[in-house]
């Protein structure tokens, strides 16, 4: 493809020098390995080239770059102060009634005892109960099950993020 149909966002990160990239890109997933194997592939001649190898980067994760992964990420319904990113992401939540939310702290901390890190869901999109129900089902997984569902919810999160940084004009 010819440079006038690469969208202006991506443009744009494909000219970050190599550590404004690494920052760009931590920002958007906390594994270290994600990262670098995004950098490894730059530039990107479309969107569809930068999504696909994130979703191959993702697929490669080992159990210690998905938990390193998981470290940027709050528990649902419990985003950081000052953190637009999982407010945003996490907006289903905003609007939960105490009960709701109280029963998804329950949850969270019921999710981590059993798999010893943050119920990790892609919550662009769902309401609390939604994310209430799934937290729900998964907590009966095994931890490869639940290891699988991670990634896949990792790289769903993944793909929104990259998705807005590509599309800032």
């Amino acid at each position: 493809m010819t440079s006038t149909s690469t969208p202006p966002g991506l443009a744009r990160f494909n000219a970050l020098e190599e550590h404004a990239a690494f920052a760009v890109l931590h920002e958007t997933c906390a594994s270290t390995a994600w990262v670098t194997r995004l950098l490894a592939t730059r530039p990107y001649p479309d969107t569809g080239s930068l999504y696909a190898a994130s979703d191959k980067a993702t697929a490669e994760l080992t159990a210690e770059d998905l938990t390193e992964a998981m470290t940027g990420h709050p528990p649902i319904g419990r985003p950081e102060p000052g953190d637009p990113v999982s407010t945003g992401e996490q907006r289903g939540m905003a609007d939960a009634s105490e009960k709701l939310r109280a029963e998804m702290l329950d949850l969270n901390l019921a999710y981590q005892d059993r798999f010893g890190h943050v119920f990790l869901i892609c919550a662009t999109g769902r309401t609390g109960e939604q994310m209430r129900d799934a937290a729900k089902e998964r907590i009966g997984n095994s931890p490869e099950q639940e290891r699988e569902i991670v990634r896949t919810e990792l790289g769903k999160i993944n793909r929104v993020r990259l998705a807005r940084l590509v599309d800032e004009a």
